[in-house]
């Protein structure tokens, strides 16, 4: 029988899809952010130079750049249903891990129609599993489920 930290550290060390290469690297960037925000007329500086600064070329992490991109310009409504949903949590007091992960799968939710809600919430989970602590991924599921609850649209196809 294997323990959760061995499944994650197995699934860290496997080379990811792109898709989630990118939602890795997009989870690295908003955590960075989150540490150290930057004004806005920053960003696109901040952007380029982290993404030149990965493994692939920086073509590879579009994907990427367009999640943190619509996350961070959505961060204030983001934050807000974070707060709503997070019950006697403050935003301070989530693990800065965990709270990248769950602002990054937000806007996912609510603003990227093209990816099946469903993915969005299984990757985030995931990524709590490899790169948080051994229940951070209870955390953000029970998060994401509250925020699930207030979708309208079907949870297992994308839109256009």
């Amino acid at each position: 029988m294997t323990s959760s930290n061995e499944n994650a550290e197995s699934k860290k060390s496997a080379k990811p899809s792109r898709r989630r290469a990118n939602r890795i690297a997009a989870m690295q960037f908003i955590y960075a952010w989150g540490v150290s925000p930057c004004v806005p007329e920053k960003l696109p500086e901040m952007l380029f130079d982290f993404f030149t600064s990965q493994t692939e070329p920086r073509e590879y992490y579009a994907f990427a750049e367009e999640l943190v991109a619509g996350t961070l310009e959505n961060i204030a409504k983001i934050d807000d249903v974070i707060s709503d949903c997070a019950k006697n949590w403050t935003l301070a007091r989530i693990a800065r891990c965990d709270l990248a992960v769950l602002r990054l799968a937000i806007y996912e939710l609510l603003y990227r129609t093209d990816i099946p809600p469903i993915v969005s919430i299984n990757e985030a989970i995931d990524l709590a599993k490899i790169y948080s602590t051994e229940d951070s991924h209870r955390f953000v599921n029970g998060m994401l489920d509250r925020v699930k609850a207030h979708l309208t649209r079907p949870l297992r196809e994308a839109k256009g």
